[in-house]
């Protein structure tokens, strides 16, 4: 094998590995959104259902007023009653005072409908303190996991990258530049072996010609269909193509 080819698949090994960790970096970001977001959302939930509680506590009390008015309209119809003369006036009254205690009643049912809503609003309200409490300590774990993946993460890169520049430079510099290129278009398979007479990063059948001038191990050869740089070992299996 040529010393630039041995040279190439060493570096590639170590790109292969850069390209690993960067995308592994890259992905952090929306885990760490992805837990926050659960969060968030939980918080809101939580949210609303107190903010249902108040509102139904609310109306509850609006409705004690309302209450508490018809009382007082039925406490004045009645004096109005003891302190009239007319016959008409009493009956007209005594429907007042009727229609008051039918408003009452209404009232009341509804007082009994929001209480029942509140009494559900509030075991809700509860459940949901639990889930949230659960869900932010999962999250907080989670999120310090995260954090030290990707402080231990940076770390591998940056050894990674601290002597990829030297790996580089020991590679002779016309197979570096196709290196380089191909890299940045074909990803990180640039140097490929040859398995059964085909190229081991496109899988097209390789000419007969370009077979052997790969084996012969005096310059860097590359496949004819995608441009990569090829090799071969004596574990490859050749199955050379007429």
């Amino acid at each position: 094998m040529l010393d630039s080819i041995e040279k190439l698949l060493i570096l590639q090994d170590r790109d292969r590995k850069i390209i690993k960790v960067r995308e592994q970096l890259a992905h952090i970001p929306a885990e760490r959104s992805q837990l926050q977001a659960k969060t968030s959302a939980t918080s809101a939930a939580l949210d609303a259902a107190k903010l249902k509680q108040k509102h139904i506590e609310t109306d509850r009390k609006k409705l004690e007023l309302e209450v508490d008015t018809k009382k007082g309209q039925i406490e004045k119809y009645s004096t109005q009653q003891l302190q009239t003369k007319k016959n008409e006036e009493y009956r007209a009254l005594s429907n007042e005072i009727e229609t008051c205690k039918k408003a009452i009643m209404q009232l009341d049912d509804q007082q009994l409908e929001l209480m029942e809503q509140a009494e559900s609003a509030q075991k809700e309200a509860a459940r949901l303190t639990q889930v949230a409490a659960e869900n932010k300590r999962n999250a907080d774990a989670l999120l310090a996991e995260l954090a030290t993946r990707e402080q231990a993460s940076k770390k591998e890169l940056a050894e990674l990258e601290a002597n990829r520049n030297d790996l580089a430079s020991a590679v002779e510099e016309s197979a570096l530049y196709k290196y380089e290129r191909l890299l940045k278009h074909k990803g990180s398979t640039v140097v490929v072996g040859i398995q059964h007479g085909v190229c081991g990063g496109c899988h097209m059948t390789l000419s007969r010609q370009t077979i052997v001038s790969t084996c012969a191990d005096q310059e860097i050869v590359t496949c004819i269909n995608c441009g990569r740089i090829l090799y071969y070992t004596s574990d490859m299996d050749l199955a050379v193509a007429e």
